[in-house]
């Protein structure tokens, strides 16, 4: 390839914004459709973990992607949230869990491992046993794997795809009890939980602001397409699952991808409960994309 036919390789993949993937079923039916419309081929796709690619978007190192609610609200002032789009729950989540051989107000001074890479289902965990169950156990770090966690430990928190296994196969067959972390958020608050939303960095949009709402409603139109559709999407992830198709289907149902004014208010409530002890301010604000010109 001559030089000019490689600077135009390299402005087409720069014109291609950044975008992160987490690699667990719960975001599935936000990219499903993405695949479908092939809009994919538009986008420079990194999978990862929820923490490292909130890490990459705090960097600079992707233009826009899902970030944990902590790392968001830590880092808003760099950030812009995309309207009615994230990963949370009103109610039962399925895949953030508490599995314990003790009830939780028993917990005070008990060993509890930490198998979550998110730092908000943590951060969850830990103010609802400090504040409604009123109990300091002793965290620890640990793969999030039940049967190694449990040997070391009086209780786990396990998030995503280990979750989802630990709660419905493994703790029944160990005669663990779980619970589900937005059931206890909502009967603690009244409210919805979001664990993560999509954001566009502010530097970004100002640079390419048409993109950005692109990418928006492609991801919007995705998720639509997809709960439209979520009985296929159920049954083409039990293809490479240990869950069955109706299970998957009734998990992504359990979830809510919407980000309104009932998941803000979520939002400005775990800010207003735990901002002092976790880096961020009380009443931080959170800005939103505004629509398009």
């Amino acid at each position: 390839m001559d030089s000019l036919g490689e600077n135009a390789a390299t402005a087409t993949r720069r014109s291609r914004p950044r975008v992160g993937h987490i690699q667990f079923l719960n975001c599935l039916p936000l990219y499903w459709g993405l695949a479908r419309t092939g809009t994919l081929l538009d986008l420079e796709l990194t999978k990862d973990t929820p923490e490292k690619l909130s890490e990459r978007l705090v960097r600079g190192d992707l233009d826009i992607g899902p970030i944990t609610l902590v790392e968001f609200l830590r880092n808003a002032d760099q950030l812009v949230a995309f309207p009615d789009l994230a990963v949370g729950c009103d109610g039962p989540v399925m895949s953030c869990v508490i599995v314990s051989q003790l009830p939780l107000e028993k917990l005070d001074g008990a060993r509890v491992a930490l198998g979550s890479t998110s730092r908000t289902s943590v951060r969850l965990a830990q103010l609802l046993l400090a504040e409604r169950y009123r109990v300091t156990p002793d965290y620890f770090d640990c793969p999030p794997d039940l049967r190694v966690m449990m040997q070391e430990a009086d209780a786990a928190v396990l998030i995503g795809d280990a979750a989802l296994r630990a709660a419905l196969h493994e703790a029944p067959q160990l005669g663990l009890e779980v619970h589900d972390l937005g059931l206890l958020w909502k009967e603690w608050t009244g409210l919805p939980f979001v664990f993560a939303l999509w954001a566009a960095r502010k530097e970004y949009l100002a640079r390419e602001e048409g993109l950005v709402h692109e990418v928006h409603q492609a991801f919007l139109a995705s998720r639509d397409l997809s709960l439209q559709e979520v009985g296929k999407v159920a049954e083409q992830a039990a293809r490479w699952e240990l869950f069955d198709a109706e299970l998957l289907e009734r998990y992504f149902r359990t979830l809510d991808f919407r980000f309104g004014a009932e998941q803000l208010g979520g939002v400005r409530e775990f800010a207003r409960r735990t901002g002092a002890t976790t880096g961020f301010p009380r009443d931080v604000a959170v800005e939103l994309l505004p629509p398009r010109p």
